[in-house]
């Protein structure tokens, strides 16, 4: 109904706005700055329209030179004035990236598809093809389906990648998807590269061309002796042993503009590619992932592809498992042979195997949620106990894993274990433990520990155990040397 009553120059900004995008990107202030500008009396009537947001928005990004940080705090600060509560709260988590009202791409999709009456296969093909929804939903509801021909594959175009859903374990993997392609996870960046001629450009995860910082994977690409291509693949640092570096030594070179050819000679990159995506005017897409990858064995060499394998037998692939464990990698994807590239991580055809680490660890505070989770502390401060004083050391957060069961029950518990408040965190006694499953311990300078956790999510409190049970900082230190010390 939104859409529908939109006006047409209104629309790409409110699909990009609810999606969570804000098109202007970082606007120059930090997060305190914007929390404490909210701080201000509210509007009482809504009155903002979005066409005057993004034109806010724009002049603060725009705001450059001297006294440039206290204009953009004044403009961004008429912003809110002029804004109710709740569109204040919008706003701050729009700017912050922290959107989650339980509409974004997906359900946008979906209300992009009934709002002019198309499938919604059909839109979904297109907004993979376009790379975001905005322009998606400009051209349809402007000119119907008749608007979906505007996307199409086309080399230097980025398109949105298909992603894997993680699996329970291999055997649960292999008995969803039978007999299946698998391949080394590496714990690397996402690459999209396109080849024209003698032309190359390679865009990340987010579809942010980054083609100036991979100098060595452009040269690899130019080498191919195809025309035109759309390839899929990861870039990583890795050792002279072939073991890969750590995932923040090869983040070192993704995406740097300044040093890149001194970086580049010290730490170099190597891309391994799984997918082909458009080959000498063929676009592929459509094709079975095995004749998508056939055609990419006919256009690179083998040094450039990802180890694979195809199997039904679960020993097998528990066995390509471990080697990809023991090589020092993250675990296994595990794809269907049938299936066509679709963006996003609807279905089931990519799944993820990778080795979870588990740490009870002590939920130190909590966040309250927004969205779905208005009215529910959501976001927790995780610690690990420092053995030396019994104090806790923070380690990270996560939402991830709550169920809304287990959200009524820990707003519930930790309200009574509150200690104190600062804006929307709530601070509490340290005496709950929850397991907590975590792919990797990285190195970090935002906590005191020097160390953060990475893809942690909830597996279940603890009740059982009492916070002089939970793990160490010395324990989860050691994890952490042992993955570093992995890879040496």
């Amino acid at each position: 109904d939104c859409l529908r009553q939109a006006a047409p120059e209104e629309v790409e900004l409110i699909v990009n706005y609810l999606s969570g995008t804000l098109p202007q990107g970082r606007i120059g202030l930090g997060p305190a700055i914007i929390r404490n500008l909210a701080g201000s009396e509210p509007a009482r009537e809504a009155t903002l329209s979005v066409q005057e947001v993004d034109d806010a928005f724009q002049l603060i990004t725009e705001t450059r030179g001297k006294g440039s940080q206290q204009a953009r705090r004044e403009n961004l600060g008429r912003l809110f004035a002029r804004a109710t509560t709740d569109e204040r709260e919008f706003l701050i988590r729009l700017i912050l990236g922290e959107l989650r009202q339980g509409a974004l791409e997906g359900v946008l999709v979906e209300a992009i598809a009934d709002a002019v009456d198309v499938p919604a296969a059909e839109i979904r093909r297109a907004v993979m093809l376009a790379g975001e929804p905005a322009r998606v939903a400009a051209a349809v509801l402007g000119e119907g389906r008749a608007g979906l021909a505007l996307f199409q594959l086309v080399p230097m175009s980025p398109i949105q990648p298909m992603l894997a859903q993680p699996a329970e374990g291999m055997d649960d993997a292999m008995e969803s998807l039978g007999k299946a392609a698998l391949e080394y996870k590496l714990d690397g960046a996402r690459v999209q590269i396109h080849k024209v001629a003698g032309e190359v450009r390679i865009f990340s995860r987010g579809l942010n061309d980054v083609t100036n910082s991979l100098p060595e994977i452009v040269d690899a690409t130019l080498d191919l002796p195809a025309h035109s291509l759309i390839l899929d693949g990861e870039v990583i640092a890795l050792r002279a042993n072939g073991r890969p570096h750590p995932f923040q030594l090869t983040m070192r070179r993704f995406g740097r503009k300044s040093d890149v050819k001194e970086l580049s000679a010290t730490l170099p990159l190597n891309v391994f590619l799984f997918d082909c995506l458009y080959r000498d005017g063929q676009q592929l897409i459509d094709l079975p992932t095995r004749e998508r990858f056939a055609n990419l064995t006919d256009a690179a060499q083998d040094d450039l592809l990802i180890p694979r394998t195809e199997t039904h037998d679960p020993d097998a692939a528990n066995a390509f498992l471990a080697k990809a464990l023991a090589e020092g990698h993250e675990g296994v994807m595990v794809k269907s042979i049938t299936s066509p590239y679709a963006a996003g991580n609807r279905g089931a055809e990519w799944l993820k195997v990778k080795l979870a680490h588990t740490l009870d660890l002590v939920v130190l505070a909590a966040e309250w949620g927004s969205g779905r989770r208005r009215g529910w502390l959501s976001n927790l401060h995780l610690g690990a106990r420092d053995a030396k004083d019994g104090s806790f050391v923070m380690l990270g957060k996560t939402f991830k894993g709550l169920t809304d069961k287990v959200l009524k029950w820990q707003t519930q518990r930790l309200l009574e274990l509150e200690i104190g408040r600062e804006d929307y965190i709530v601070h509490v006694r340290p005496e709950l433990v929850v397991e907590i499953a975590v792919n990797e311990i990285q190195a970090s300078s935002q906590y005191p520990s020097g160390m953060a956790l990475r893809f942690a999510r909830v597996k279940q409190y603890r009740n059982d155990k009492g916070p002089g049970d939970a793990d160490t900082v010395d324990t989860v230190r050691e994890l952490f040397r042992r993955q570093t010390g992995a890879t040496e």
